[in-house]
């Protein structure tokens, strides 16, 4: 499921301009890229005048920074509706975590580029709204590890920082071997993603 949503230059009204920038300019950073996208051109692009955005976003950075937050929004229900759904048992639960990650990466490559990039993250870019909502999205990949840990489906000996810091860098380096288009042929990746399966959970005490 994509991260965008289709949005009509009419289709707003004052109290949700604000979410309509956001969406036009999710849109046009996965069709044009990041270094494309300007407050100017985002106005053009709503109908809005150009000062407009300029009362919703303090510059092009602001902007970029509820982009991204929006896009963890999208991420953590996904995988929220994941780890919530009682008929899936534990290693299809997992299987589904790892390749609807990789999706997500895939479908929005852009986007998930801002998300885990160092356009924002490097040089203390980031909002404080950014941070208390991508904080917490880091910080559910730990408390489902240490899930995992206590259903004995991962090693419990590892320290569960640690161990969630490596299995989402496992996911991460997948997912950019795809947008970068190393391994582009889909039958890749899902081998990867079951070998990533398999060695994330190697100390499972059954079988579900």
């Amino acid at each position: 499921m994509k991260a965008t949503s289709d949005k009509s230059k009419s289709s707003y009204h004052h109290g949700n301009l604000q979410s309509t920038l956001i969406f036009a300019a999710t849109e046009m950073i996965q069709s044009d890229g990041v270094e494309n996208l300007s407050l100017r051109k985002l106005a053009e692009r709503v109908g809005v005048s150009r000062t407009a955005p300029y009362h919703h976003f303090k510059d092009k950075n602001e902007l970029l920074c509820a982009v991204a937050a929006q896009g963890f929004i999208a991420w953590r229900e996904i995988a929220e509706q994941i780890f919530n759904d009682a008929s899936l048992s534990p290693r299809e639960c997992y299987r589904q975590f790892i390749s609807r990650y990789i999706g997500f990466a895939a479908e929005n490559p852009a986007l998930y580029d801002l998300m885990f990039g160092g356009t924002i993250w490097k040089g203390a870019k980031s909002t404080q709204t950014l941070r208390d909502i991508a904080y917490p999205n880091f910080q559910y990949q730990v408390e489902m590890t240490k899930l995992w840990q206590e259903k004995g489906l991962m090693p419990a000996g590892e320290n569960t920082l640690r161990l969630a810091q490596v299995t989402w860098g496992t996911m991460h380096g997948i997912a950019r071997l795809l947008i970068d288009g190393i391994y582009a042929d889909a039958s890749s990746i899902e081998e990867m993603c079951e070998c990533a399966l398999n060695l994330f959970l190697a100390h499972m005490k059954t079988q579900a």
